[in-house]
């Protein structure tokens, strides 16, 4: 409200816009013409140049007028980077926005790129994770497998795994050293007599059996501590003059079918018993406990020979 005025215009009826009400014009509404006001008479005029207003500064009051720029004049202006007189930045009032872009944490000119190391090891750490999650799923499977498999009993047992004997292994003797002898402690019949004359027997003192080159000549082991019905080999050890031998061999009063085989084994010059000492196998069954095993010479056999030692071992060879 300018001074002077009556208060026939109050501030409710300032409306720069009245001209164009048929109430606003019977009240003398005009519409804006040159620089000046508009609306209803006595208005104010609120008109402001760009620029003309200062951040910061006291606003002028309620029907107060601020000064205006004159027509033609333009504001006048700063020097380059300093703040213009008719506009302040945010950036330049206190606590305001900031002045200009912050560095890097990385320094320098030029920021720093993806880490593509860390990538590429994040990248591997997944492949080896998904292969050893697999790796654990097939082994459970496997392992699930053979638990169904022992399970419905169609699978062998394992090394570690102890099968239960079958019959054949139930009458087969159990390993460990069984009983050998010395030929001289043999039961000697049919003209059959120890002698030491010959070198190169194993038995004690190097005493052997001889004479036995005569139709019922014959040596007798009444072998006892046999621990299971089955099949064994006896061990013959024997000396011949450079000349094969042939003799009965019974046993528990059976007559095998095979002749106990005693040939020149050492490759002994004809009549040379010292070189001539060899040893010879046949495979028996023997019973469990006690037992009666005899060598003879029989009509046919080929019976010069002196024995030495004679000895058992399980399973046939």
């Amino acid at each position: 409200m300018t001074p002077g005025n009556n208060g026939a215009s109050t501030p409710e009826d300032d409306d720069p816009f009245g001209y164009l009400y048929a109430d606003g014009q019977a009240n003398g509404a005009t519409p804006p013409s040159g620089g000046g006001g508009y609306g209803y008479p006595g208005s104010v005029n609120r008109v402001r140049a760009v620029g003309e207003r200062q951040y910061g500064q006291q606003q002028p009051g309620y029907g107060q007028q601020a000064p205006t720029a004159q027509y033609g004049q333009v504001p006048q202006q700063g020097a380059y980077g300093q703040p213009n007189a008719h506009y302040s930045a945010p950036e330049t009032v206190p606590g305001g926005a900031p002045t200009g872009r912050q560095p890097s944490g990385g320094g320098g000119g030029r920021g720093r790129g993806p880490n593509t190391k860390g990538l590429l090891i994040g990248a591997i750490a997944v492949v080896a994770a998904v292969v050893i999650g697999i790796g654990v799923a097939m082994m459970n499977g496997n392992a699930n497998d053979k638990s169904k498999d022992n399970a419905g009993g169609g699978s062998t047992p394992s090394a570690s795994e102890s099968a239960s004997p079958s019959t054949s292994a139930s009458q087969s003797a159990p390993a460990g050293e069984l009983p050998k002898i010395d030929a001289k402690a043999l039961n000697l019949t049919g003209g059959t007599a120890t002698a030491s004359d010959v070198k190169g027997a194993k038995a004690d003192g190097g005493v052997y059996v001889t004479n036995f080159n005569q139709v019922g000549a014959a040596v007798t082991w009444n072998v006892s501590g046999i621990p299971a019905d089955g099949k064994y080999t006896l061990y013959v050890n024997y000396g011949v003059p450079g000349k094969d031998a042939k003799a009965t061999l019974t046993i528990n009063g059976t007559a095998q079918d095979r002749l106990l085989n005693m040939g020149n084994f050492a490759h002994a010059a004809e009549g040379d018993y010292e070189k001539g000492w060899t040893n010879t196998w046949g495979d028996i069954t023997l019973n469990k406990g006690t037992n009666t095993i005899k060598i003879s010479c029989e009509q046919g056999n080929q019976c010069d020979v002196n024995f030495d030692q004679l000895r058992l071992e399980t399973g046939w060879k």
